[in-house]
Parts: C-alpha cells; structure tokens; sequence
C-alpha cells in the first residue's frame, strides 16, 4: 500500500480558542463546513477520545467514514479514519499554535489507498486537487466565520 502526505499551514486570524472551538465541534461540521460533511455522529464518547461516523463528500460523492479521534484540549486533534467503500484509511492530524497574528493551522493528512486500481487512478487526483479544495470547503469557511 502506498501512503500519500498532504501537508499545508494557514493563518487564520482569529484566536486560538475561537479556532480550536470550531474545529472541534465534530457534530457541527455540516453545518460549518457542507461542502465536505454531510454528516457527523458521535458513537463514542470518553473523555477527549471520539468515535464517530461521517457522510463526508469528495470528489462530488458522499461516503461513509468511521472516525476514531482524540482531542487535545487547546491544541487540535489527531484522528484515524476509515472509509471502506472507496478504500481508503487515513490519518489527520491538526495542530493549533497561537502567533501574534492569530493562528496557525498545521494540517498533516496521510491518505493510504488499498485498492490498486484506485490508487493508480486517485493518487494524482488526492495530490493535486484534495488540499485546494479543502482549503476551499474549510479554510476559506473557517477564515469568512472568524476574521473581523
């Protein structure tokens, strides 16, 4: 299996804590940001340890993802997730770091595809388009809700 890495910084200019507060909100990610998540379900709560399963969109397709996240409180999240109909298995991380201007964003998502056929197919898509679009769908939204 080949593993793919995207990795991107941004700087949102709003605090941490606004930040933090709405990237974490699994359940409300659809309606932040629709354009990739349709859907999030918390299964599993202990503590700061999430299981959750999504409707994300990619591709301009819906699929079901199952979600295993931990929190760290102030600092981001790190989750696996899986996502058996179109064979893929990743792991997220984002990480939040205060800066005199705001926030940085660390965003590190390595993507493993099992599938060959796709994988031949999806890795020069996913390295190309899946970090524009993401920057889109989120940043972009996240920058419009907590920026003045």
């Amino acid at each position: 299996m080949k593993e793919i890495t995207l990795h991107k910084q941004w700087l949102i200019k709003a605090p941490i804590e606004d930040v933090f507060g709405m990237m974490t909100d699994f359940e409300k990610l659809p309606e932040h940001f629709p354009k990739v998540a349709e859907s999030v379900k918390v299964k599993k709560r202990e503590g700061n340890y999430l299981e959750m399963e999504a409707i994300v969109k990619s591709f301009g397709k819906e699929f079901p993802v199952e979600m295993k996240t931990r929190i760290l409180p102030g600092e981001g999240f790190i989750s696996d997730n899986d996502n058996q109909k179109f064979g893929t298995s990743g792991h997220e991380e984002m990480m939040f770091s205060k800066c005199p201007e705001g926030t940085i964003i660390d965003y590190t998502y390595r993507v493993l595809i099992h599938k060959t056929w796709l994988r031949i197919v999806a890795t020069p898509l996913i390295r190309w388009y899946s970090m524009k679009y993401w920057e889109k769908a989120v940043i972009d939204e996240l920058k419009k809700a907590l920026e003045k």
